[in-house]
């Protein structure tokens, strides 16, 4: 009883911190198993590149009592035991972190190359992206894949990566409606927005190509390949190239 009451005591302390000196940060409780940071509340390089520095001091610091850190796009979300965990110290060592990366800015890191067949059955949408945007399917392809692009986060399915920097010559709204099955490998556009499929699922993105390559494997020590903070280039591929590199995978 006396635990729980200084919990409670613990968690009012903390919101009543939380307005009178956290003025450049949001802390936003999500229960009382885990607290969002908010760095921001646009999508730009600069905000997602302080998240990422973040995560990566909080992945490596193996605080006490902390499960596990989840980065978006402008947020981080801690999950954490309420008993192990020193919620109040987690704050303010938090806080003198961002002192020190608020500056920070993106420095291009860990550049992984895609390989993707665009077009035909293994894009089916190319020619849609392509007509909406008064483009040939030629001059999508050498636009999306002439970008360098940021890995905002992971979500949606394990390891789908969010992914910014794409040209918004290209940029096509979602479909209308959404296909019941999407190939584990699929490559897409939605809005200003081009991610793959490392699973297969439903979705509806506008499917342009298909890599070859596995981003996703649940047996492997490090079973995502892309994470937030990596970069990301398309490399286009002719078919005997992909067949040859499914049948590698295979093997």
């Amino acid at each position: 009883m006396i635990k729980i009451k200084y919990i409670q005591l613990e968690y009012i302390l903390l919101v009543f911190i939380n307005c009178i000196m956290f003025n450049k940060l949001r802390f936003l409780y999500c229960g009382d198993t885990a607290i969002t940071v908010e760095i921001g509340s646009e999508i730009t390089t600069e905000i997602n590149s302080k998240v990422i520095a973040l995560y990566e001091y909080l992945k490596e610091s193996k605080i006490k009592g902390i499960n596990e850190v989840m980065p978006t796009y402008c947020s981080i979300t801690i999950f954490y035991d309420p008993i192990e965990c020193d919620l109040i110290g987690l704050k303010m060592d938090i806080e003198n972190k961002f002192q020190n990366i608020k500056n920070k800015t993106s420095n291009m890191k860990d550049v992984i190359d895609i390989p993707v067949i665009y077009g035909g059955k293994y894009g089916p949408d190319l020619e849609r992206v392509a007509k909406y945007n008064k483009l040939t399917k030629e001059d999508v392809i050498k636009i999306h894949s002439m970008e360098t692009y940021l890995v905002y986060m992971i979500g949606f399915t394990p390891g789908f990566p969010y992914l910014g920097g794409m040209n918004s010559k290209i940029s096509t709204p979602r479909l209308n409606v959404p296909r019941k099955r999407i190939l584990s490998g699929a490559v897409g556009i939605a809005g200003n927005q081009t991610g793959i499929y490392p699973l297969e699922s439903p979705g509806g993105w506008n499917i342009i190509g298909q890599t070859p390559m596995e981003l996703f494997k649940p047996n492997s020590n490090s079973p995502v390949l892309i994470t937030p903070g990596n970069y990301v280039r398309f490399k286009p591929i002719e078919e005997k190239v992909y067949i040859e590199f499914k049948n590698k995978k295979g093997a």
